[in-house]
């Protein structure tokens, strides 16, 4: 049997934890196109990604998972369709302690839906800060339908990632055994 790859993009605001996210799971060393850099931002963190975060992961024989990490801030969002291209799945960081960043997360989660129609979550990642949000509170911020699976997530955790990358990849085999259903009542 091949073994089947699945690409996952991670996207969200910048300092959302995208990039430490696919650092906790990575079998490889993440290929990370990040820049210093400088001014106010800098007071955050001293690097930003510019292009892409890149890491893989090996769930079983048969299962591959590459995950794209894109970057936040919106002089770089040409490179979002890009990374979009061929996903079978998505996950939007946000930062559950910045809730001044809520507004931009939920902007990105509707420039991904329209890119592809494929399963999608929300990682409502630094929810071991004692400034974090609750995840209910961060639905109703982000104007999530009830539908929509939102999950609280440590981005410098392993297991933690793990979980939310499991629920996605739940999501993309349901989505994956539909269309085959469909198009088994077509044939």
């Amino acid at each position: 049997m091949q073994t089947q790859t699945v690409k996952i993009v991670v996207t969200g605001p910048f300092n959302s934890g995208k990039t430490e996210f696919i650092r906790s799971v990575s079998e490889i060393d993440v290929v990370s196109t990040e820049k210093k850099i400088t001014a106010e931002a800098e007071k955050i963190k001293e690097s930003t990604t510019v292009a892409m975060d890149f890491g893989r992961i090996t769930v079983d024989d048969d299962l591959v998972l590459f995950l794209f990490g894109t970057p936040g801030q919106k002089r770089f969002d040409f490179m979002w369709e890009i990374l979009s291209e061929g996903m079978l799945g998505f996950i939007v960081m946000v930062d559950s302690t910045r809730p001044e960043t809520f507004k931009e997360a939920r902007s990105i989660l509707e420039t991904f839906r329209a890119y592809a129609p494929t399963p999608y979550l929300v990682a409502a990642n630094k929810q071991d800060s004692i400034d974090a949000w609750d995840v209910e509170d961060m639905r109703v911020a982000l104007r999530l339908d009830p539908s929509i699976k939102i999950l609280p997530c440590v981005a410098k955790k392993k297991s933690a990632v793990k979980t939310v990358l499991l629920e996605l990849l739940y999501g993309i085999l349901e989505e994956m055994d539909a269309a085959q259903s469909r198009s088994d009542e077509g044939a």
